[in-house]
């Protein structure tokens, strides 16, 4: 029961942040599946892909229905970091877990740095491809290496290096998260890793919830203080886990 009611509320938490700010989902998931509910790393790095990809496909109907999803930006961005994210999602399994956990809160620490900052107004001027399938492979490795979908660190990328509008990268995030998911989970599938359904059933549904109250309550706040917000929650959650694989 204490299990069901801990992927409950942190489900709802995912949800909130994939909707209202179109990434952090699994930079939450992970340190909740694995610290609250007890799974293994490999295990929640596993569980958190099956979780924020079908919450991200539900929020990115919401998002697409209101227009703020830019398809063909989305697409070629997320094309470039497929072959990464399968490449890295093999590499992973063969890895300490001791050095995944580090590296996963070093980079919740430099996507809250970056989101601290104050966002800069979109720039007119053309899209530089070799910088979009730079970015778009980088994030697809991340993804594929931590588990991550990538969406706290696909909205920067989309606004610094793609000029969209925080609301339009937030949409676009969602679609390039549910792509890079989804190529980290097939090269993640025949791992042989055991996941706990009856955890991730109800943490799915509750973030799927979770998501549509996101995306209206975004609409209610500056985009700056969703932003500062959830920066201060990732850091709470790199400090946590870097004093968890150090102590």
């Amino acid at each position: 029961m204490t299990a069901l009611i801990l992927a409950l509320v942190a489900g709802a938490v995912v949800g909130l942040a994939l909707g209202g700010l179109g990434g952090g989902g699994s930079v939450l998931a992970v340190p909740a599946l694995t610290y609250l509910i007890g799974m293994p790393p490999a295990a929640a790095i596993t569980a958190s892909l099956i979780i924020v990809t079908l919450t991200s496909v539900t929020a990115l109907t919401g998002h697409a229905r209101d227009g703020n999803v830019a398809w063909r930006t989305g697409l070629l961005f997320a094309a470039a970091g497929i072959v990464p994210a399968m490449l890295a999602g093999m590499v992973a399994g063969h890895l300490p877990q001791a050095g995944l956990t580090i590296a996963f809160a070093g980079v919740a620490g430099v996507a809250a740095l970056r989101m601290l900052r104050p966002a800069p107004a979109p720039a007119a001027g053309e899209v530089r491809p070799v910088r979009a399938g730079a970015a778009g492979a980088g994030l697809g490795a991340v993804t594929g290496l931590l588990g991550v979908g990538g969406g706290f660190l696909a909205v920067p990328a989309l606004t610094r290096v793609l000029n969209l509008p925080m609301r339009r990268a937030i949409g676009t995030s969602l679609l390039v998260i549910t792509i890079n998911s989804i190529a980290a989970l097939g090269a993640r599938a025949g791992a042989g890793v055991q996941l706990d359904w009856s955890v991730i059933a109800p943490f799915t549904a509750a973030a799927i919830l979770g998501a549509w109250d996101g995306k209206r309550y975004a609409q209610r706040l500056s985009g700056n203080t969703l932003r500062r917000l959830f920066a201060y929650a990732l850091l709470v959650v790199a400090a946590f886990m870097l004093a968890d694989a150090f102590i």
